[in-house]
């Protein structure tokens, strides 16, 4: 399953910077992950400073 942003995101953008394949961007209010695009390989959870990425 996709990674997901939660409301706890601070947009500070480190998440973007961890994707390998670029499918993190600036959304309205915070990151947004592209289902389609993730290939969930967890880097962008292990890179979020306030724990707000997980699994659907």
């Amino acid at each position: 399953m996709a990674y997901q942003i939660s409301d706890a995101c601070i947009s500070c953008g480190s998440c973007a910077g961890e994707c390998p394949v670029g499918a993190i961007s600036q959304g309205d209010s915070s990151y947004v992950i592209d289902a389609g695009a993730c290939i969930e390989c967890g880097s962008c959870a292990g890179g979020c400073p306030v724990g707000a990425i997980s699994q659907e």
